[in-house]
């Protein structure tokens, strides 16, 4: 393995695999990270070179902030269960002043407009899910019942996964919404969620099968994770199939949340405004179909977006740091892609181990927000530090508007 420095590309040379182009000077890549970028690496569908973005770390089978281009074969655990995750965010009319000076009513019509969280137990309903969904979200999920049915008629398990009561809801763990000031005091709304329960499903159902059909080849495997499907084979063509539909389904939800979000906005905000721009509906988990190098092939972005020249795209901090609205450069050598955020720099149970209540809140004192134990993981300590990440990625993309949130909504 041998690296060098070209344009602040640090590129590895794998034995047996293909090379490593990263986006790394000056932020910290955990060795258990590198590892795994090796294993993917020597996969033997592996197209031209990995591509890994600053924010990467440590993931499940393969490497989160990685672009992994194949030829011939998808990896289903790297596209993940959180499928068509991503980012939404929409400029208003309204400025800093109009906000009002009390923002803890506004948090609180949004939580009370989108459901979020979890409730664990039997035997009650997940206050993360809708009771009754209302008309808009159901006239978004007649448009995407036909394929789901087309679907479970192949894979009758995947019937009773939360998909209708999901639709438009945001879930638990790094998804959230926000309210943000751009350098121009404009008001933003912004939100991070995906493919929720049945998103999940399809991920779990196709990891699996990945893996019962390889299971004469796991033990050759350095992951078991990175059980992969042949092109051309049912379950290959079926998955591309699911994933499709779950990636529509993750837009139509962060479509959905938004509209609740600005109509929540409206009932607490005293005067009249408008939605003058859609920065972007993007995903940053996720695989599609591609042409690089002269070659058409599948780009898995597992925490990753697609950044193509002009294209734009939301780079979001921690809870207590800035985000980006960004344009592409594309950069070919990244497969037109850049970051989708800053990335963790430790796990959540290292940041429950190492932060108190006290951190958090000092953490968070400008963001009118959740300040109790259940957040602690969140805690802007336990990521990358934002600007760092931005100039590593300076060949990606190019900042168009920075923005500082004062509302912040967590599962």
């Amino acid at each position: 393995m041998v690296g060098t420095e070209r344009d602040a590309i640090e590129v590895i040379e794998v034995a047996e695999g293909r090379p490593i182009k990263t986006w790394t000077a000056g932020v910290p890549v955990e060795a258990a990270a590198r590892q795994q970028l090796l294993n993917t690496a020597r996969l033997p569908f592996i197209f031209h070179h990995l591509a890994v973005m600053p924010d990467v770390h440590l993931g499940k089978g393969s490497t989160i902030g990685s672009v992994i281009p194949t030829s011939g074969a998808i990896i289903p655990a790297a596209v993940g269960v959180d499928i068509g995750c991503g980012m939404i965010a929409t400029r208003s009319t309204l400025k800093a002043g109009d906000l009002p000076d009390q923002l803890h009513g506004l948090r609180s019509a949004i939580e009370r407009a989108v459901p979020h969280g979890r409730t664990i137990g039997h035997g009650q309903r997940d206050q993360g899910s809708w009771r009754d969904p209302p008309p808009s979200v159901d006239a978004l999920w007649a448009g995407l019942l036909p394929g789901f049915k087309r679907i479970v008629a192949k894979y009758p398990q995947l019937h009773d996964a939360n998909h209708r009561q999901h639709l438009g809801t945001l879930g638990t763990g790094n998804h959230f919404i926000e309210v943000c000031l751009d350098e121009a005091e404009r008001v933003w709304f912004m939100l991070h969620s995906g493919s929720r329960g049945v998103g999940n499903a399809i991920g779990r159902c196709f990891i699996a099968l990945a893996q019962a059909d390889m299971r004469q080849h796991l033990a050759t495997l350095p992951d078991r994770d990175l059980a992969y499907l042949r092109e051309g084979s049912v379950h290959f063509d079926d998955y591309l199939e699911a994933v499709g539909w779950a990636q529509d389904y993750a837009r139509c939800n962060r479509s959905a949340m938004m509209a609740q979000v600005v109509a929540a906005a409206r009932q607490v905000i005293g005067q009249p405004f408008a939605i003058d721009a859609e920065a972007v509906n993007c995903h940053h988990n996720y695989v599609r179909k591609e042409t690089h190098f002269g070659s058409e092939i599948f780009v898995t972005r597992k925490g990753a977006l697609s950044a193509r020249q002009g294209e734009p795209g939301i780079i979001p901090g921690s809870m207590g740091a800035r985000s980006y609205i960004v344009r592409g450069l594309g950069n070919a050598e990244s497969f037109c892609s850049c970051s989708h955020g800053a990335g963790r720099v430790m796990s959540r149970n290292e940041a429950r181990r190492r932060f108190t209540l006290a951190d958090q809140q000092r953490a968070t004192a400008h963001v009118e927000c959740r300040k109790d134990q259940e957040v602690i993981d969140e805690i802007p300590m336990a990521y990358k530090d934002i600007d760092a990440v931005m100039h590593a990625q300076r060949s990606l993309v190019e900042i168009v508007h920075t923005l500082r949130q004062v509302v912040c909504v967590k599962g």
